[in-house]
């Protein structure tokens, strides 16, 4: 069973559950369940809201499938917002045709019991009941054990690592996973051990042995990966370690996106005009504040590398003192951000000037952080394939924003990031956009930006 699936099956039972609660909240109020086809619809857009709160908390993570202290804690914040929303829904419209005080009360009782109930069981399922996905490594190498450590520690995910081919080995098992050398005997052990993917470390072309016993496993129905798709798959990063050139010719296929980056053009500049035209009375008070609080401009401008390495001028709310500045890269607890800065920037209101940027054709949404061209000509020394970030416009957020991780921009961050940024050129798309887009709306509601 694939992840997308897994996903499907909690979605879907979050919405059983939505509407189940619905039913058993009028059963209870009025013994009677004929109102709800009025309250159908009303309720229907506060469960789509609910479902948007949920994404944007990760409920819908596999990686956080786990009954323990920390899902509760998310879960617990992630239904209060979602109550709070829907009051505020239905005593802005007043007039919408139900009374939904007491009705909204029990429904979110009777919807929290039902919720974690469903969630225990399903966390319980993927870790104990629902089928997995049995994998054999052919061969093995230093990303092929940081994948199998991660994989043991979340068996939640629903893979289980059965065999490890690799004839140079000398060990019979690594983390207790039994390795076989010779494989006459590997289509047996694939039947034997119902191996249902099979990752290859090395390029299966080279070996005439392999190919001959792989070709006897083609009634086995067997899904075969490479191991830079499997660790992208898994992790979410492209594994630079293992790419090379031909990576890149065979893996991004940029014709295919032209349509795709028209696209997300028109909605950045409408996007971006929208929030600039509903922001814009609140950057006076904003100028006013930093003005009050430090001496010095009001915007922070400087030089950064756009698409294609043209450098233009990123424009910020000035969060720093100019005092004693030599503006090098920021860091955690860094003493020159002022109090009115710093919650500036956990909120990210100190880019809401990059609307700018983003009008000008400048920027996206959605991309790779631009970066100074003195520390991209400098990393770009160390860090294979760095200036291939620049194939695609910079980004107000990006997929290692909403990482979870903190990455300066240390070489040995940089290299990070770019795993992650190599993942979102190769992929990117109008749902990966609006996931990230969620994902950053969660970071700055939770005041976690740097």
């Amino acid at each position: 069973m694939n992840n997308k699936f897994k996903k499907v099956i909690l979605l879907g039972g979050d919405i059983v559950i939505l509407y189940f609660s619905l039913y058993l909240t009028l059963l209870i109020r009025y013994f009677n369940t004929e109102l709800l086809e009025i309250h159908f619809w009303p309720f229907s857009i506060i469960f789509l809201l609910w479902l948007i709160i949920f994404y944007i908390a990760n409920l819908y993570n596999l990686n956080l499938a786990i009954n323990n202290l920390f899902f509760f804690q998310i879960s617990s914040k992630a239904l209060v917002v979602a109550s709070l929303t829907s009051v505020l829904f239905f005593y802005l419209i007043p007039n919408i045709g139900i009374a939904p005080k007491k009705n909204l009360f029990i429904y979110i009782i009777i919807f929290t019991i039902l919720f974690y109930l469903w969630r225990q069981f399903y966390n319980w399922s993927l870790k104990a009941y629902l089928p997995k996905n049995k994998i054999a490594f052919i061969g093995y190498n230093k990303l092929a054990e940081e994948l199998i450590k991660e994989l043991q520690k979340k068996p939640h995910l629903g893979y289980i690592i059965s065999l490890i081919v690799n004839d140079t080995d000398k060990d019979t098992n690594i983390n207790n996973i039994p390795v076989i050398k010779d494989l006459k005997d590997l289509t047996e052990l694939i039947r034997k051990n119902k191996i249902t993917q099979i990752i290859f470390t090395n390029d299966p072309h080279q070996s005439p042995e392999l190919r001959s016993a792989l070709f006897n496993c083609l009634s086995l129905k067997i899904n075969y990966f490479s191991l830079t798709d499997f660790y992208e798959i898994i992790t979410k990063k492209v594994p630079l370690e293992a790419i090379n050139q031909m990576w890149f010719l065979e893996k991004l296929n940029e014709n295919n996106k032209i349509w795709f980056d028209y696209f997300k053009r028109f909605y950045d500049f409408l996007l971006a005009l929208i929030i600039l035209l509903i922001t814009l009375p609140f950057w006076l008070i904003i100028a006013i504040i930093i003005k009050i609080t430090s001496r010095g401009s009001v915007f922070f401008i400087m030089q950064r590398l756009g698409k294609n390495h043209k450098i233009f001028k990123l424009i910020k709310f000035r969060t720093m003192r100019e005092e004693n500045n030599d503006y090098s890269p920021t860091h955690i607890n860094d003493q020159r951000i002022t109090k009115f800065g710093s919650f500036l920037r956990k909120t990210r209101i100190d880019e809401l000037p990059q609307l700018l940027n983003i009008i000008k054709g400048e920027m996206s949404f959605i991309g790779p952080r631009p970066e100074r061209p003195e520390i991209a000509k400098e990393l770009e020394k160390h860090i294979p394939f760095y200036n291939e970030r620049l194939l695609i416009k910079p980004g107000l957020s990006g997929a290692d924003q909403v990482s979870g991780e903190y990455h300066s921009p240390s070489q040995e961050d940089s290299f990070k990031k770019l795993q992650y940024d190599l993942f979102y050129i190769k992929n990117r798309s109008i749902y990966l956009d609006l996931s990230i887009i969620l994902k950053t709306i969660a970071t700055v509601l939770s005041r976690k930006g740097v």
